[in-house]
């Protein structure tokens, strides 16, 4: 079964994929936007509010993968992969702010005033548009997730939950609620029709905004997470131990740390026993090894600090990391 971070994320992949999404998303809030003052929809305003915080959104996370990839330097000798991060946890804030706020917030006005006019048919037209536009952009985030967890060996679900790579991550949830959305918009719409009560069309929005707001948070946690300096995979920490284990000179590694420094760097830091009687010569080409073995394992890994210390034969720092 191949290990987590021995197939590194695209990086043009994830950036075709933000860009598709953002150029559909931008389209389809100016036709909801149309829509839904024609109809006088709140599930469509509120739909509309959604695809333009998702075009933003996008716009975020392109900044993300272009300021992450920047390589090290003096000033930042890890690199500048956190600053994705920064950005990406960003994006997660304003679709909660802007998507799921003013949704709801609509969503709630409409209910307690009740006012609706307009031709709704121009509403289910462009929710038709709007749900093969979103597939089609769900599809192409789909097909990466599936790629990319094929190649990890493990479930897409898991690699959507492992992966440090949180702009696929966000195309792929965003996406999905959009198609959800669209479909809660399209149900408001029809049992408002139905009974020619505006509350279902209210309820629809608070509905979306519910949505997103869940969205959001997912995202947010999880850049959260990799902002505070996540470690990897257990299975991925579990064959680094073993890896460093497997030096002839090593009799233990008492400690292991990890850190996940962008989508595609990782740094490991260790404590590690060597024999007692071996040498300073021996302990630097053990060290060369180690980091020779790792890289050629784990390509993501990009820092590797071993600390020599005693310890005892066997006691090695294993399961850590992440569960997944």
């Amino acid at each position: 079964m191949d290990s987590p971070q021995q197939s590194e994320q695209p990086e043009n992949e994830s950036v075709g994929t933000v860009v598709v999404a953002g150029a559909a998303n931008l389209g389809i809030a100016a036709a909801k936007l149309v829509a839904g003052l024609i109809s006088g929809s709140a599930a469509m305003i509120s739909e509309a509010a959604h695809s333009l915080a998702d075009t933003i959104t996008e716009v975020f996370l392109f900044v993300a993968l272009r300021r992450g990839a920047q390589p090290a330097d003096e000033e930042h000798p890890f690199g500048y992969g956190k600053e994705g991060y920064v950005w990406a946890f960003i994006a997660a804030i304003f679709t909660f702010v802007g998507g799921a706020g003013f949704s709801i917030y609509h969503g709630v006005m409409t209910i307690i005033d009740g006012e609706h006019s307009g031709d709704f048919l121009w509403s289910y037209v462009v929710l038709v548009v709007s749900f093969v536009a979103e597939g089609t952009s769900f599809l192409r985030a789909r097909r990466q997730v599936a790629g990319e967890s094929m190649r990890w060996g493990i479930s897409p679900w898991r690699f959507l939950r492992l992966t440090p790579d949180t702009t696929v991550k966000a195309v792929y949830f965003e996406d999905s609620a959009a198609l959800i959305g669209l479909i809660l918009a399209g149900a408001g719409l029809g049992l408002t029709q139905l009974t020619g009560d505006e509350m279902w069309d209210g309820i629809a929005s608070v509905a979306i905004g519910v949505l997103l707001f869940l969205v959001a948070m997912i995202l947010a946690k999880s850049n959260a997470s990799l902002l505070v300096g996540r470690a990897v995979p257990r299975q991925v920490h579990n064959l680094i131990a073993q890896d460093l284990n497997s030096i002839p000179i090593v009799v233990a590694v008492p400690t292991l740390l990890t850190m996940q420094l962008g989508p595609g760097d990782i740094l490991v830091a260790a404590k590690v026993d060597f024999v007692d009687e071996c040498t300073g010569a021996d302990i630097e080409a053990a060290s060369d090894e180690a980091e020779r073995r790792l890289r050629a394992r784990f390509p993501g890994i990009r820092y590797v600090f071993l600390d020599p210390t005693r310890g005892m034969a066997g006691r090695n720092h294993i399961d850590g990391g992440i569960d997944g």
